[in-house]
């Protein structure tokens, strides 16, 4: 194969995986759809009844588009044809049956109706939807050609008012590419001047640098008339020769005649022709397809390092990609357990990083500490607890039918005991807003962690494995906070009672006496003393709670939230393991796609790489 054959055929390669594999025609600005309009093809433009179809089928050498009056290519067909080695058989396949080999070109015809019915339905509406179609022959060139639909002056019947503005706005479309080659399509039996393809290539490209253009149906002109002002450019001229074509007859399209017969004949017609026989080297449609494939290789070679560049960033943005998707998951249960490790040392990393400031959210612990169990703490019912009248009843119940003779102990004991039964509500509140904290955390962190995204249900598992350790923190803290708050009622601070008489005859004060003992004044410093003692209690308890809390909940969140999933996670089955890491389809889909463009590109690097550009 010649280094031209190779330029060519590589460059068709990309455009078929391209094609395969979702990249053609995307507007998504990425690399992935930018490579293919990087990538030169060749533009079929015509008026209707042009001779397009023969052009094409002169071209690949076979007789597989449809025919017919009117408009008969309703939506585009790329086609790309293959060289393959002399002596294969020749083959054709469609992108939308990738498992199908046509060797009957006749089925060939009749898939490319049956594809554009599916879509246009049996009318004569258009669509912008393209058939794609690859050939493999050794009778063809390395080419990608876009057969468009005719351009029209007006709708006939059963189409609609706005026609002709869609042809003409698709056809545009794809000539207006700068990487686009424009083939145009004129009938020598018409004025060139009226022609409709070559009206259109001068709008989208004025220089003529990207336009070739072709004259059909030579043999057809009125006798005595010819071409040649076209032909040697001097009715219009182009940056490229023209090329005259001699497409089949009507008869020999009825007789089915052979397209290597046609080929001879259309040879013989220019090297017999009195008028242009001189031109005969530069006529054919065999010429035609060499002239297009020596200057897509001219072009493929000015643009190599700008498709380079592009393959080169479609990588590392594919390499990205699977790194955010992850990488396949081994089928053993060695490498899925490991897998599972490393996605729970993730996801406690970033965990860990929320409670130490890392990421937000540990804050809330600390503001359940400082603002929530203050507060609730300021809200107590104390004042109820030691109003004057509830006193009098404590007191009063606890010296039975003894009434006290110096101080109402037993009246100071269940007084401060009842008070201190209220510090279990706030206890309780700061351990199971703690524990709602850490909840909120470990699902922030299920989120945030990036590896677990692609298996929901590890998610769902680690999700309950840390909360239901959550619960047993939070259970023991619990408990831990609640005694607490029982050893302060155990045990009564001594010191402080023992000081209240002292202090009062510090004050000058004479001690009440017996007479005054149930008077307004006694109940009064007895609320006095317990709200005293019980103001000590919870400045206590505000400083030992938060320590309780932390120990029992937040530093056993930190080293050892997975601890029992750890050691249950080693009994599993692999079977339970592979569906532990059982991935969302539609990601599997992706990553098997990405990988598919990896492969694609990395092939087409090293052989751009491996192509001599010796001219």
């Amino acid at each position: 194969m010649t280094t031209m054959e190779s330029l060519i055929g590589l460059v068709n390669r990309i455009q078929r995986a391209c094609t395969v594999l979702g990249d053609y025609g995307g507007d998504d600005g990425s690399s992935f759809s930018s490579l293919w309009e990087a990538l030169p093809t060749v533009a079929v433009v015509g008026g209707q009844s042009s001779g397009k179809s023969s052009v094409l089928e002169s071209i690949v050498g076979r007789d597989f588009l449809p025919r017919g009056s009117g408009i008969v290519t309703r939506r585009p067909l790329v086609l790309q044809l293959h060289k393959m080695e002399s002596g294969t058989q020749e083959y054709a396949e469609f992108l939308h049956q990738p498992r199908r080999k046509f060797t009957d070109f006749a089925l060939v015809r009749q898939e490319i109706q049956d594809e554009t019915d599916r879509v246009t339905g049996k009318t004569k509406q258009i669509s912008p939807i393209p058939i794609h179609l690859s050939i493999y022959s050794p009778n063809v060139v390395n080419l990608t050609l876009i057969d468009l639909p005719g351009l029209t002056k007006v709708a006939v019947e059963g189409q609609s008012e706005s026609i002709v503005q869609d042809i003409e706005a698709m056809v545009r479309s794809y000539v207006e590419k700068p990487n686009s080659i424009i083939l145009a399509i004129s009938p020598a039996n018409q004025d060139i001047a009226t022609s409709d393809a070559i009206k259109l290539a001068k709008e989208v490209d004025p220089t003529g640098e990207r336009t070739f253009g072709v004259l059909t149906k030579l043999d057809l002109m009125d006798k005595g008339t010819n071409a040649l002002d076209v032909l040697e450019g001097r009715s219009y001229h182009l940056q490229h020769p023209w090329v005259g074509i001699v497409n089949r007859s009507q008869a020999d399209i009825n007789k089915n005649v052979d397209m290597i017969v046609a080929r001879r004949k259309e040879r013989e017609y220019f090297a017999t022709s009195p008028d242009y026989g001189h031109l005969a080297n530069k006529m054919g449609s065999e010429y035609l397809a060499k002239l297009l494939s020596k200057h897509l290789e001219s072009v493929i070679r000015a643009r190599i390092p700008s498709i380079t560049s592009l393959i080169n960033k479609s990588i590392e943005e594919l390499e990205s990609e699977m790194d955010h998707l992850g990488r396949p998951i081994a089928l053993d249960a060695g490498a899925q357990l490991y897998t599972i490790l490393e996605l729970c040392r993730a996801f406690e990393r970033i965990f860990k990083e929320h409670l130490d400031g890392g990421r937000p959210g540990g804050d809330r612990i600390y503001n359940v500490f400082d603002n929530q169990l203050p507060s609730a703490l300021r809200k107590l019912p104390f004042d109820h607890h030691l109003s004057l009248q509830n006193v009098r009843k404590v007191v009063s119940e606890s010296d039975g039918y003894q009434p006290h003779l110096i101080a109402p102990e037993q009246g100071y004991r269940r007084l401060i005991e009842g008070a201190l039964g209220y510090f279990k509500g706030p206890a309780e509140a700061s351990v199971d807003a703690v524990n709602f904290v850490l909840k909120e955390l470990v699902r922030k962190s299920i989120a945030e962690t990036q590896e677990l995204r692609r298996f929901p249900t590890f998610q769902a598992e680690l999700a309950a494995a840390a909360n239901e350790a959550l619960e047993r923190f939070r259970g023991e803290s619990k408990k831990t906070t609640l005694r607490l708050v029982d050893m302060e009622s155990s045990y009564l601070t001594v010191d402080f009672f023992r000081r209240l008489p002292q202090e009062v005859e510090k004050a000058g004060s004479p001690a009440p006496s017996n007479v005054d003992r149930y008077a307004e004044g006694h109940f009064r410093r007895i609320a006095s003393n317990v709200s005293s003692y019980i103001g000590l209690v919870a400045d206590t308890l505000r400083n030992s709670i938060p320590k309780a809390v932390v120990y029992c909940q937040v530093r056993q969140a930190k080293q050892s939230l997975l601890n029992h999933f750890y050691s249950q996670i080693g009994k599993k089955e692999g079977k339970h393991l592979s569906q532990m890491l059982d991935e969302d389809p539609a990601l599997m889909e992706r990553r098997l796609q990405c990988a598919k463009r990896l492969e694609l590109y990395k092939a087409a690097r090293d052989e751009i790489d491996s192509v001599s550009w010796v001219r």
